[in-house]
């Protein structure tokens, strides 16, 4: 949709379904801002301020916006707003002057090369803005809130090509960001909604795991001290405690969450409760949300599986109380255990080891993966508060599961990393897993044997550190899957590059030696890579099955998550949760 096009074609409806919402949510003490939106720029065939490379194909050339195309964008935007405004909302959010959509477009001097009235200078940039801001007014009157989305850093190096480190900037850099924020206020905007990132660098603008928590705020404490409005922050914002210090320090003057609020919509309560430990910590995998969306038109979650089936997936009371014998206490295990018990059944939990979280234990062990530790602890607090019959370094065989006389039994006994004894030298290498829980010291030159996700996060936790870094696959390419998010995937490669690990596809390990690998290069010769350590992150398999030693006893055996079907944290929770929604 371009722009305001499908509010001002249909004004009727638009009002009546606004009214609806507005007055379903005001009962709840709930004010609405929406965002308005001219259109995203540089994609679909839309106009920009100038031609430009289109997004992911820089062969194809975007034309310019006339003045008068110009024009008819921003009446449209201020007879876009008071229908806004008579739909009962409290005021709009102008989309966007970031991740290179057409506002910020027109204010980044690297994209905009007008030779008008919008082109040249900063405030000639953001004429539009303006402009803007002054047709809601006379649309709206002087009272009607409007902010703007703000973008603090492009993080670009160049058109499709992020600048990993932020030191090669051709975008907006802070310093222009706060001169920015100054004439925005001038212009009379109420508050600035502050990012960053460009769809160019599109792993700033929706960041991973990868990037820290609270990136943004000494960017966004730097602009609230120039400017006399309110700035909210976004980007990486779902530590409560972080967030409740940043608006009390003065740094800020609120929060902006997005994809904590899908991951636990009752975020905001159990903050305002004390009751920090109950949040479902988004992950920040970008799996289920925002690459769902892009890949299937549907927003999900990997950790909140009722996300876009709320109607379909709403937990309620069984019509009968059930006894469920859970095997596994990893993440499949426990959600079906929460489930369950929110569902009135009485489960027993049993984990052959000494503690809850299976392969989410070394999956957290990174220091940029802090939230799958958050995670664990949710899941545990969980089990605890709901009261769930644990039973730890508890091994259960098929005769322990068929004498419990259970109603049903659920198999969650997860998987373990492939260690293929075929290669020569096998038992001197590391398991990705065992290297991440330090059961093995790992030394400063590292070759990595496997480039799926998973071992290119381990390699990256190690470039980071420091190490040497080689990574063998033996596909053409690593992170070589669909199900991968491409903003993950493109900071993960940057870095690689950024940190100077070197990378061999079509490339098979042969041997393992004390020092180093013998690999099959794609030419069929071999090569030897020195290391200190070598790990091999080739993939998982089930644990071996009990579910055929059950059957013909009577009692019905689920098998779930990685003890089914290898999968990640979103396959396993859902199928988990989907489960125990039929028992």
């Amino acid at each position: 949709m371009d722009g305001c096009d499908g509010i001002l074609n249909h004004p009727e409806e638009f009002i009546a379904q606004g009214k609806e919402l507005n007055s379903r949510i005001a009962a709840y003490g709930c004010r609405m801002f929406i965002q308005l939106s001219m259109n995203v720029g540089r994609n679909g065939g839309l106009k920009t301020p100038s031609p430009l490379p289109t997004l992911g194909d820089p062969n194809v050339i975007t034309k310019a916006l006339t003045i008068e195309e110009i024009h008819t964008k921003v009446s449209e935007m201020g007879k876009a707003a008071k229908l806004c405004k008579d739909a009962g909302f409290a005021g709009v959010d102008i989309h966007a002057m970031h991740w290179g959509h057409l506002l910020d477009s027109f204010a980044l001097a690297f994209m905009n090369h007008r030779e008008d009235e919008y082109g040249g200078s900063l405030e000639n940039r953001i004429r539009v803005a303006k402009e803007i801001v002054e047709a809601i007014r006379h649309e709206c009157g002087p009272d009607f809130p409007v902010t703007m989305r703000l973008a603090l850093k492009s993080y670009m190096k160049g058109f499709n090509q992020a600048s990993f480190d932020g030191s090669e900037e051709v975008g907006r850099t802070p310093e222009e960001a706060i001169e920015i924020g100054k004439l925005l206020e001038s212009y009379g905007y109420d508050g600035l909604s502050v990012d960053a990132g460009t769809l160019d660098a599109f792993y700033y603008a929706m960041p991973p795991s990868y990037i820290p928590q609270g990136f943004m705020l000494d960017m966004a404490s730097k602009l609230k001290k120039a400017v006399n409005i309110p700035v909210l922050c976004g980007g990486r914002m779902a530590d409560p405690k972080m967030n409740e210090e940043a608006i009390v320090d003065g740094k800020i003057d609120a929060v902006v969450i997005g994809r904590q609020a899908i991951a636990d919509p009752d975020y905001g309560n159990k903050v305002t409760a004390g009751k920090p430990e109950e949040i479902r910590t988004c992950i920040g995998c970008n799996q289920g949300c925002i690459w769902g969306y892009f890949c299937t038109g549907r927003v999900g979650c990997a950790v909140n599986p009722e996300v876009g089936y709320e109607n379909r997936k709403k937990i309620t009371k069984a019509d009968a109380v059930k006894n469920i014998v859970i095997v596994g206490g990893g993440a499949a295990g426990m959600e079906a255990a929460r489930v369950l018990k929110l569902r009135g059944h009485n489960v027993t939990l049993n984990e052959k080891s000494g503690i809850l979280g299976g392969n989410l234990i070394p999956a957290g062990a990174h220091d940029f993966k802090k939230e799958i530790g958050a995670l664990t602890k949710y899941y545990r607090n969980q089990m605890k508060s709901l009261n769930v019959v644990i039973r730890m370094n508890t091994e259960v065989n098929a005769d322990i599961l068929k004498a419990s006389h259970a109603d049903a039994v659920i198999l969650a006994t997860g998987s373990v990393p492939v260690m293929p004894r075929s290669i020569e030298g096998i038992e001197k290498a590391v398991s990705g897993v065992d290297a991440l829980l330090g059961k093995k010291p790992v030394g400063k030159k590292v070759v990595i044997v496997g480039g799926g996700l998973v071992g290119c996060e381990i390699a990256y936790g190690y470039a980071k550190e420091g190490r040497q870094v080689t990574i063998v696959e033996a596909l053409d390419q690593i992170l070589n899957l669909n199900n991968i998010p491409g903003m993950n995937k493109a900071m993960l490669l940057d870095a690689f590059e950024f940190y100077g690990a070197q990378i061999y596809t079509g490339t098979k390990l042969k041997s393992v030696l004390d020092d180093g690998a013998v690999v099959e290069l794609p030419d069929g010769t071999e090569k030897k890579l020195d290391a200190d350590t070598v790990i091999l992150s080739i993939g998982y398999r089930p644990v071996p099955s009990m579910k055929e030693s059950i059957s013909g006893s009577g009692i019905p055996v689920y098998e779930i998550g990685d003890g089914h079907k290898v999968g990640n944290v979103m396959s396993c929770i859902a199928e988990a949760y989907d489960t125990a929604m039929d028992l």
